[in-house]
């Protein structure tokens, strides 16, 4: 018996239903992060500073819904918005099916199993502190970042 390719792999990715593309997002609050972009390079430096609005525990937004008008640097994720998604983790699923890539084992998709992403070291929960109780960028550049 075959079993069909999931949606990931026949769905392109501005063709997904609302449910679908969120689904894609397999919670590390990565993206969450705060990045210092190396001007000569371009190189993305991540941080273990996270958005205000990151619940630290859950690693999800608190304000999900209004994070562009209350963080107006918060980018929402469109497939516009991936036409050259270096800023994200190389991790990422939006990143990685824009390119063309597969979902890792780890993620909940594949693994069926949502603790996967912290079992595997993907997820920034207990790495990271709020924005508000940092100091300056450079002062939280982290290495654990792909």
């Amino acid at each position: 018996m075959t079993h069909p390719d999931p949606m990931w792999k026949t769905t392109p990715l501005d063709e997904m239903t609302h449910g679908q593309w969120e689904s894609l997002c397999d919670g590390c609050a990565k993206c969450c992060l705060h990045k210092i972009e190396d001007e000569e390079t371009g190189e993305i430096h991540f941080t273990n500073l996270a958005c205000r609005l990151l619940d630290l525990d859950s690693c999800r937004c608190t304000r999900y819904a209004d994070r562009s008008r209350l963080v107006p640097e918060c980018l929402t994720l469109t497939p516009a918005t991936l036409t050259d998604p270096y800023w994200l983790p190389a991790t990422c699923a939006y990143r990685l099916l824009a390119q063309g890539q597969d979902l890792p084992w780890w993620h909940p998709l594949v693994s069926g199993r949502a603790e996967t992403v912290e079992t595997s070291g993907n997820s920034v929960r207990g790495r990271v502190v709020s924005e508000t109780q940092g100091e300056a960028l450079e002062h939280h550049l982290v290495d654990w970042i792909e």
